[in-house]
């Protein structure tokens, strides 16, 4: 992509305004052929009648609301298509409208700021005009948390992105930490950190088009399933512009000194500040390691053999029991066992040991697996496991597909506590089936993963996927959605376990969190954002 800012002309690869990953990624002929078979005969389909994908020129836009001044013109832009782009994240209803060629409130101007003080110079220039802000890092939020449709008596929207400030600053290379802006993106990030022997391990499914800045905002959940999973583990101390002032953590491995400064902009999401810089903690690369696809016949087995290995100090780096149900719909497996792939690794010694007492574990719950796989370390490339892995990171192209076919598939994640699992398991999947039935006449399914695994409980991700009437999908989903919620959130569990909370998730976030942190979280919000410019609507109203 090419776009003319005042005085310099950018050069980028662009990212699709209508699905996920840049321009010239798409899902392969075999992927849609495949898709269009598996859900042809799920759903006695015998023609698929598919919606074209949206041109930039097909959209009418709004006119800009505000021209930028002279001192932040070069690194403005309220091109078309860049409008496009930060109007939307990547979930369902995103791609729903998307094809559906609504974008009715795009923002109205673009800002790529290359220092802090044109981080301060844009939010200083956003209150002059009184227009909202969007912090922008990769635009891969699935909730929500990017979109550009603000409601509060503003007069405008700016999309404020981060990505030129995508540098390592500075590597600390006997403490292993790194003083990184908050824009790089994760390859640009590792690419970075590579020369000097380490990686910040951490890699969401959105690694490649998501950035440092926006997993820290979100709590951010890598692959890694046990241990070090969240980024809250992997932050030394944070820089924030704030509209009152910046903020910025001492770098300590730990301290006592009252609440966390850190602890109150990770996962605010964008509401208090804009994250421009953190120290971050690093590991070195790892050289050992094995893994292994167990399966088992009983889903029960299956969860009680992964929590006691979650409780057993092993901590796998991969712990991540895969149901029947979603096995078959990735195309993984045969569909006849659940799937529990077990993967260690280490910088500094060998892991055959501990896979080999994990594997003792699984086989005291009728886990299987193949004879020689223990001593293996590239199983997660072949097999049930590799392919699981291959259709994990390929599924979030598979959407674009999907709404173009008129299917539905989408997602929801939490996290319980391992005796409440059982119930819950069961409740959440009984009321999402029921729904689906109900909005849409016919079945559909859910399916069901744990990502992450701690020693007291799992983190559940749910798929399902549903034949929503044409015209009808984005009134069924918010049904099916508000359905699973309430189930969810009536059993106990959380309404994110690191998809964050956005716009989407606020009618649950409301319940969910103590009405007294609520009223801090209110007056916090006053105190460092007076004008409440910053990200209105998420996690507290405007």
């Amino acid at each position: 992509m090419e776009w003319r800012l005042t005085g310099i002309t950018m050069t980028q690869r662009r990212f699709k305004f209508w699905g996920w990953g840049y321009a010239d990624e798409h899902a392969s002929q075999d992927e849609r052929e495949r898709l269009r078979r598996f859900y042809a005969q799920r759903f006695s389909v015998s023609h698929w009648d598919e919606i074209a994908p949206p041109l930039a020129s097909e959209i009418p836009l709004p006119a800009s609301r505000i021209t930028a001044p002279d001192s932040l013109a070069p690194i403005c832009s309220n091109d078309a298509e860049d409008r496009l782009i930060h109007s939307y994240g990547k979930s369902y209803p995103d791609s729903i409208r998307a094809f559906a060629r609504r974008f009715p409130a795009p923002p109205d101007l673009i800002v790529r700021p290359r220092s802090e003080a044109e981080v301060v110079a844009a939010l200083d220039f956003a209150d002059s005009v009184n227009a909202a802000v969007v912090p922008f890092g990769g635009g891969s939020s699935v909730v929500g948390g990017v979109e550009t449709a603000i409601t509060g008596g503003f007069d405008a929207v700016i999309s404020l992105n981060l990505q030129q400030l995508n540098r390592v600053l500075e590597v600390d290379p006997v403490s292993r930490a790194a003083r990184i802006q908050a824009g790089v993106l994760g390859p640009e990030l590792e690419s970075q950190l590579r020369p000097h022997g380490l990686t910040l391990r951490h890699f969401p499914q959105s690694f490649q088009y998501s950035t440092l800045g926006g997993w820290i905002a979100t709590r951010s959940g890598g692959h890694f399933a046990t241990r070090l999973t969240h980024i809250d583990d992997l932050v030394e101390s944070t820089r924030v512009v704030t509209p009152i002032g910046i903020s910025e953590s001492r770098r300590l491995p730990g301290s006592g000194a009252g609440p966390s400064p850190d602890r109150l902009f990770i996962g605010s999401e964008g509401i208090l500040g804009v994250i421009t810089e953190a120290w971050m903690r690093l590991q070195a690369k790892p050289r050992f390691r094995a893994s292994t696809a167990v399966r088992f016949a009983d889903w029960q087995q299956a969860t009680d053999a992964v929590r006691v290995l979650s409780q057993a100090d092993l901590h796998p780096s991969n712990c991540r029991l895969i149901d029947r149900e979603e096995a078959a719909t990735s195309g993984s497996s045969d569909g006849e066992a659940h799937i529990l792939i077990i993967a260690f690794e280490s910088a500094d010694h060998a892991q055959e040991d501990k896979m080999r007492r994990a594997l003792e574990i699984a086989a005291q719950y009728g886990g299987q697996w193949e004879a020689e796989s223990p001593e293996r370390t590239d199983a997660h490339d072949s097999g049930e496991a590799g392919a699981w892995r291959n259709a994990f990171i390929r599924a979030p192209f598979y959407r674009e597909v999907l709404t173009a076919m008129g299917v539905m598939y989408d997602t929801f994640e939490t996290a319980i506590t391992w005796e409440r699992f059982p119930d819950f398991h069961a409740n959440v999947i009984d009321a999402t089936r029921r729904i689906i039935r109900e909005v849409t006449g016919r079945d559909g399914s859910v399916s069901c993963r744990f990502t992450h695994v701690y020693p007291d409980g799992p983190a559940p991700y749910f798929s399902f996927y549903a034949l929503p009437k044409r015209g009808s999908a984005m009134v069924q989903w918010r049904e099916i959605k508000k359905a699973a919620s309430d189930a969810l959130i009536a059993a106990g569990g959380t309404i994110t376990h690191h998809h964050a909370v956005g716009r989407d998730h606020r009618p649950w976030y409301d319940l969910q969190r103590p009405q007294p942190f609520a009223a801090g979280l209110r007056a916090v919000k006053r105190a460092l954002d007076p004008r409440g410019l910053l990200n209105p609507g998420v996690l507290i109203d405007p």
